[in-house]
């Protein structure tokens, strides 16, 4: 990994590219992020750096998290999160990612939470068809169907879609486009829609399939 930085989704909008056609973005204010951390091979057995973003009263933070503040010499932070970057060597503690470390044009993978949607049913959460409502048909048109066999195996298998919690979980969306990089106000436009609600943190990084 080349390049990483955390993030908190602002919002949707629209912005015109050079061609003067319209193209949606979704705004994510990136950095700035200070490394409070250092992974090396010596002492972790791989090379990382943790980042920290988001400003955090010291009064919120627990006593072994404020002596890892401390410890760095940086303000304590409320999103702390690990990137394996190509170049952790050459880094150094309290050293300061902001938005320009992606330019215009840079292909990106997202990560955030997605949207909470409650407790939903087979249809819904994923995607299943109706009974026909027609006539004997009976209060079963949004059902899930049929759970298995009867006495083998005498359970629901494994994998067997069927209503539940849905959203709220772990959500990568690859190879999008940054559309512009706003270094002043420390914004990041990235062309489509980002997993999350707005204020949702997001992580950042140069795509894999790039």
């Amino acid at each position: 990994m080349q390049k990483g930085i955390i993030g908190k989704k602002v919002g949707m909008t629209q912005i015109y590219n050079e061609a003067g056609k319209v193209v949606p973005v979704t705004v994510v204010e990136a950095g700035p992020c200070v490394i409070v951390q250092k992974k090396t091979v010596d002492s972790d057995g791989y090379e990382a750096v943790q980042l920290g973003f988001g400003d955090v009263s010291a009064k919120r933070v627990s006593k072994p998290a404020k002596g890892h503040f401390d410890k760095a010499d940086v303000a304590p932070k409320k999103t702390l999160r690990e990137f394996k970057f190509d170049n952790a060597a050459e880094l150094k503690v309290g050293d300061i990612l902001k938005a320009d470390v992606f330019a215009e044009g840079d292909r990106v993978d997202v990560t955030g939470t997605s949207k909470g949607k409650g407790f939903a049913g087979n249809i819904k959460r994923f995607g299943g068809h109706m009974m026909r409502a027609t006539h004997g048909g009976g209060p079963i048109h949004r059902h899930p169907g049929s759970l298995g066999a009867g006495s083998t195996p005498s359970r629901v298998m494994k994998g067997k879609k069927l209503p539940g919690h849905m959203g709220a979980e772990r959500v990568t969306i690859e190879n999008l486009t940054i559309a512009k990089v706003d270094v002043e106000n420390n914004l990041i436009a990235i062309k489509g829609a980002l997993p999350g609600a707005k204020g949702t943190i997001v992580y950042i990084r140069d795509s894999i399939k790039a």
